[in-house]
């Protein structure tokens, strides 16, 4: 029953508007509305994208830049906000210290977008050699926002950086345990 009261009030403000008339506003006052106004605004451009294969760091030399297959493409002109979640593997024997680090490329241009670095994940163990494998898994946020005049496909980027010692794995996940992903949303 209410449903239908809902929906026949919202019928008759309709044939208001229509009709180029006004509306009562809640304190009883009337405000013109114009036909312009009362046009349904389609939602700005989104989405939302899945790291599609695990990254393995660990094959290409410390403190080296790797691209994974994870981007997006800004459909148009505007200003987004860019929100990830990257999982990170990391195992090492210490005595160790290494860690990983991500960041956002801009393709379209070919520059890295300013201040996208994280951490991912970092491991620091100085006991003495033999002591044990250690290892962990984190997912880490990174949140930017970047404005571009024309389609732009941003892309994450991975590196590990050994800094005492060596990782035995790093790499950059994605499956049931924790998915990395890639959303942007259009917001001006």
């Amino acid at each position: 029953m209410r449903t239908r009261t809902r929906l026949a009030a919202l019928a008759a403000g309709t044939a208001v508007l229509a009709a180029g008339g006004t509306m009562p506003t809640s304190a009883s006052a009337t405000t013109p509305v114009s036909a312009a106004s009362t046009r349904y605004q389609l939602p700005a451009p989104s989405g939302i994208a899945y790291l599609p294969a695990n990254v393995d760091l660990q094959p290409t030399a410390s403190e080296t830049w790797v691209d994974t297959g994870l981007q997006v493409t800004l459909p148009k002109a505007g200003t987004y906000a860019l929100d990830l979640d990257v999982r990170a593997r990391l195992q090492g024997v210490p005595p160790v210290n290494t860690y990983m680090v991500a960041r956002l490329r801009n393709v379209t241009s070919g520059s890295v977008i300013p201040n996208s670095e994280r951490i991912l994940s970092q491991l620091i163990d100085f006991t003495t050699a033999g002591a044990g494998i250690i290892a962990k898994n984190t997912t880490s946020p990174i949140s930017e926002r970047i404005t571009v005049t024309r389609p732009t496909t941003i892309r994450l980027q991975a590196q590990r950086t050994n800094s005492v010692g060596a990782s035995t794995i790093a790499a950059i996940w994605s499956d049931g345990a924790g998915r990395t992903s890639f959303r942007f949303d259009r917001i001006s």
